[in-house]
């Protein structure tokens, strides 16, 4: 039996048609809500095609990831062959056993593009390494030479802060026996009166220390240089050491007063 003509008069070709009518403007609301409609429309297509995308990629990556069974052909050759499963390659068996992966290029950059942007990232990450490295070396070495030159300077005052004690020992026990000159000039200290009073105008509160500290150790002196003067005998270093015992008097300050006595009984 013959299917029947549609009826071309009928509705239904009305209905289907799209409404179109000039002269009829779509609301401004009613517009922007069917456009939203359609973008979100053409999102959800394009979500569906990633998905589908991530599907694909999972299901390859899986199946890549499976070994070959004993009802693949060609591995079931391999057997009668003599290779077994997990076996690596090669005669000694020293070859690999993984098979080479699968890598799917996808970007428009050249073959070992993408390796050798790697590799200079790594490059320029150990070079940067390298220069943080030789800085902090620089950094460590400055701070030890600015320690060894602040301990330099350090026992260089301190040597020349017990010179000068020795000096002014030595000329006060030369007063005491009346030497007017020292047999050497270095001897004694190199300053007149003048140039004492700037010397202590400038002094800072530490040299202040350093010179209560000396004056203490000439008033010590001073009560017991007539002692050392007058116990003096031919065998002058036991006596000396005797009466250092009793004083506590600095090494170098020590060497210079045996000088300095030895050198008057001359």
């Amino acid at each position: 039996m013959e299917e029947e003509e549609e009826d071309y008069m009928s509705d239904a070709f009305i209905n289907s048609l799209q409404d179109v009518r000039p002269g009829m403007s779509m609301p401004r609301r009613v517009k922007e809500c069917y456009e939203k409609e359609e973008k979100h429309k053409e999102a959800n297509i394009k979500n569906r095609q990633q998905k589908l995308k991530d599907v694909e990629k999972e299901k390859r990556d899986t199946k890549l990831n499976e070994a070959l069974g004993n009802e693949n052909k060609g591995f079931a050759l391999l057997q009668k062959m003599g290779y077994k499963k997990g076996q690596a390659l090669g005669k000694k068996g020293d070859g690999i056993v993984e098979p080479i992966p699968l890598n799917i290029k996808t970007g428009r950059s050249g073959i070992g593009h993408e390796e050798m942007k790697k590799r200079k990232a790594e490059e320029n990450l150990e070079s940067y390494r390298r220069k943080i490295q030789m800085r902090k070396h620089d950094e460590e070495q400055a701070a030890d030479d600015f320690r060894m030159r602040m301990k330099s300077k350090r026992e260089e005052i301190r040597l020349k802060a017990d010179l000068s004690k020795s000096q002014r020992a030595c000329m006060l026990l030369d007063g005491q026996k009346s030497i007017s000159t020292p047999r050497e000039a270095w001897y004694w200290p190199k300053m007149n009166e003048q140039e004492a009073d700037e010397e202590a105008d400038e002094e800072t509160e530490e040299d202040e220390d350093l010179v209560e500290e000396e004056l203490s150790m000439m008033k010590t002196w001073n009560r017991t240089a007539q002692g050392i003067l007058q116990k003096i005998t031919t065998d002058h270093e036991s006596t000396i050491i005797e009466i250092f015992g009793k004083c506590i008097i600095p090494g170098l300050l020590r060497a210079k007063i045996l000088t300095a006595i030895n050198i008057a009984h001359i």
